[in-house]
């Protein structure tokens, strides 16, 4: 049976020089980076040569990077600690954020900890600027914006200099998750002004286990993890290191071949589209999805018209790996907030969400694939409805 990967937003598959870096620290590096004979000062080197390297890349100090496990962790520690101790006693955020992020301020807010303001979507899948300019004008609680950079469901691109000139002019501080983003776009974290983002090697073609946070110097957030007081005491427990070199070599391989990779996978996503419309009458895009400069490239999130619960199982029994843009429990499909907050319950029930998301090893033959299956599928339900 062929085998299909479409999604990548999920998680991506690590490159063989990514591999063959963090072999060779598993073989010949294995001291204690908090030790300090050879052994350990030599895993020490390399946190600290990876920090400066990804530092560098983002034009910011690498007093700045913090490592940690995954973007989760990162969003955490950044949320919580705001909290905690910046005396941050107001969130504005939006139902459209990642599952980490919602659920951390979901559970200050229940603990009574912080008031959450929840902003408006438009059609388009964009937050509502014109209320969050409004809102951070209200100075009477120290607040913390948090909003992602870039949808994992349906792509949008947030704004994310605009915002953070809105918090800035109105001393408010601004936490953007860039899981999706980081090393795919050529990212100055210093000019657009951001105060905490986050990173996750593995969407990055670097290993699972690998990530981290970066803080303003002057934000002065304190740890979530306590304990030996590793990455100078804001995430305590032994440091991964081969998890670090593979996400430094990731970020590196991503940084200097992402021209060809952006235009790769763009052709890719505009051949997707073009396909999809010839093939499937009334297919449409979810947000602002099918627009290459106002989406993220690598992700193409589709509004099938119909209702079918089991495409994830169709396409996979075909080979074909995607994700619904639903989560699952109890083995109960159940729609995602994301498309809650887009839809009403009864254009939910006349349609399916779909997403695709693509690497610099897609082909055109994996969506011809793709574009294959999805058509069956919808010439069943055509006939279905005749």
């Amino acid at each position: 049976m062929q085998r299909v990967y479409l999604d990548n937003a999920a998680t991506t598959a690590i490159r063989p020089e990514v591999v063959d870096e963090m072999a060779n620290v598993m073989k010949n590096i294995y001291g204690n980076p908090s030790s300090t004979h050879v052994f350990g000062r030599e895993a020490k080197a390399l946190i600290e040569l990876s920090r400066k390297n990804i530092a560098q890349r983002l034009n910011v100090s690498p007093a700045e990077i913090y490592f940690t496990s995954c973007g989760t962790e990162s969003n955490n520690t950044i949320i919580r600690s705001c909290v905690n101790d910046l005396d941050v006693t107001r969130i504005i955020t939006t139902d459209m954020e990642h599952k980490c992020v919602i659920e951390s301020i979901k559970d200050l807010e229940v603990r009574g900890k912080a008031e959450v303001i929840r902003l408006n979507i438009l059609k388009n899948g964009d937050v509502d600027y014109a209320q969050l300019e409004e809102l951070v004008k209200d100075q009477s609680k120290k607040t913390l914006v948090s909003l992602m950079h870039a949808n994992n469901e349906i792509g949008n691109l947030t704004d994310v200099k605009r915002i953070s000139q809105l918090c800035q002019e109105n001393n408010t501080l601004f936490h953007t998750d860039t899981v999706q983003t980081v090393g795919h776009y050529e990212l100055d974290f210093k000019d657009l002004g951001i105060d905490f983002a986050s990173c996750s090697a593995h969407k990055i073609h670097g290993p699972k286990g690998a990530g981290f946070l970066y803080a303003k110097k002057a934000s002065h957030i304190k740890p979530l993890i306590a304990g030996g007081g590793q990455e100078r005491g804001m995430r305590s427990g032994t440091e991964n290191v081969y998890g670090i070199v593979g996400l430094s070599k990731a970020f590196d391989l991503a940084i200097d071949e992402l021209d060809a990779h952006i235009a790769h996978i763009k052709e890719i996503k505009q051949y997707t589209i073009d396909q999809l419309q010839e093939s499937i009458p009334g297919v449409a895009f979810n947000g602002l999805s099918a627009n290459l400069d106002k989406s993220l490239y690598a992700l193409l999130s589709i509004k099938l018209p119909f209702h079918d619960t089991l495409i994830g199982f169709e396409l996979e029994l075909a080979g074909i790996a995607v994700s619904q843009g639903s989560a699952c429990s109890s083995g109960a499909a159940k729609v995602s907030l994301v498309m809650s907050t887009l839809y009403s319950d009864e254009e939910i029930d006349q349609m399916t969400p779909l997403r695709v998301s693509f690497s610099y090893e897609t082909t055109k033959e994996e969506i011809d694939a793709l574009i294959a299956t999805l058509k069956k599928i919808a010439e069943k339900h055509q006939l279905q409805n005749a």
